[in-house]
């Protein structure tokens, strides 16, 4: 049986196109697929990291854009303990679509999830939306915030990392250590993540919306799947 402290389930969704499976990839496998066709229904990803000395077991779930499939993926956002809300940089109709998705999170999702904002492509030379407004659209709405580009991998694997780490402090929190002091203190040693996280510990923190599931160090497995939700496991 493997060895490991926590699971925690991380949903990425947002529009066809944004580079949800590219971010995925990029940090499971070290790799940015060219020519990355539409992902049908969700496909699963699974990744042990070490955080804080504990290891962490990530199930990653990469789930569909498009219209058609909003019923299959809405039924994955209930389990999650956070959710990754992504739109391009160099896309604007991705990002005023943003609106639409938080309320499908509001619906579908547990209150406490984490959320976190990324915006994707900052290797791109054709930006449309401005950092500070994707900063200022994160902080509206409590989420954390990080630009990131799954070609260069920039800030994936940061990314990751500090939601790993977040939510290791949530649990530990819900077992009654101080989470809001350890991210503090995390944040003191490595600065904040994106543009949000440091304005935003304190309060993540004390959410429990994590149960002791759990997470890891280099393994990796991956999945499809349908409607219905059949890998919480390691």
């Amino acid at each position: 049986m493997e060895d490991y402290k926590f699971l925690f389930k991380i949903v990425l969704v947002g529009n066809a196109g944004v580079g949800k499976t590219c971010l995925v990839r990029r940090f499971t496998q070290g790799l940015f697929p060219p020519g990355q066709g539409a992902t049908i229904g969700v496909d699963f990803m699974i990744k042990t990291v070490e955080v804080e000395g504990e290891k962490i077991k990530l199930q990653i779930w990469d789930t569909a854009g498009q219209e058609r499939f909003r019923s299959i993926t809405q039924s994955y956002y209930r389990s999650a303990h956070a959710l990754i809300l992504v739109y391009d940089i160099s896309c604007q109709p991705t990002f005023d679509c943003l609106p639409d998705w938080l309320r499908e999170i509001q619906e579908y999702a547990n209150i406490k999830v984490l959320k976190i904002l990324v915006g994707n492509k900052t290797d791109r030379h054709d930006r449309e939306i401005p950092t500070e407004v994707g900063h200022y659209f994160a902080k509206q709405h409590e989420m954390y915030f990080l630009e990131t580009s799954a070609k260069e991998a920039e800030n994936v694997e940061r990314l990751f990392y500090e939601i790993a780490a977040e939510l290791i402090d949530q649990a530990r929190s819900k077992d009654g250590s101080s989470a809001a002091t350890t991210a503090a203190q995390r944040q003191t040693d490595s600065g904040s993540i994106g543009l949000g996280f440091s304005s935003l510990s304190a309060k993540a923190a004390q959410s429990n919306c994590c149960s002791g599931l759990g997470l890891g160090n280099n393994d990796n497995a991956s999945g499809t799947v349908g409607s219905n939700n059949t890998s919480q496991g390691g």
